[in-house]
């Protein structure tokens, strides 16, 4: 029950980071899954990109697209990539180990962390 609890107020952080900031499946929902929830990399990963399918993120960026501030095509030509790069880069991240993939992400966390704080 309370995993349940946790999970659905994990959804409502990330959801409101993700509303607010664009941020939400790798920098939130992932680490959490990964070290609050007890999930091993692989599944976080997976689980997250299963959180993002289309009506979470369609609900979100109507808001955005009704403020004039979603760039269509720039967002299919994006996607068009999305779809190509998911698949690969899923194929790899399934053939690395745990702990391999776990510090892939850390890294790729540490720098946009330090582009973030570095920005002037």
């Amino acid at each position: 029950m309370w995993l349940y609890i946790g999970l659905v107020l994990l959804g409502v952080l990330a959801g409101v980071l993700s509303g607010l900031a664009g941020v939400g499946g790798g920098i939130i929902v992932v680490p959490a899954l990964v070290l609050l929830f007890g999930f091993g990399q692989h599944m976080a990963q997976g689980t997250s990109l299963a959180v993002l399918i289309p009506p979470v993120g369609l609900l979100a960026m109507i808001q955005y697209y009704r403020r004039g501030e979603v760039d269509l095509r720039a967002a299919i030509l994006i996607a068009a990539g999305l779809v190509i790069g998911a698949i690969l880069g899923a194929k790899v991240a399934l053939g690395l180990p745990q702990v391999t993939l776990k510090r892939l992400f850390g890294v790729i966390l540490l720098i946009t962390s330090l582009r973030y704080l570095l920005v002037r």
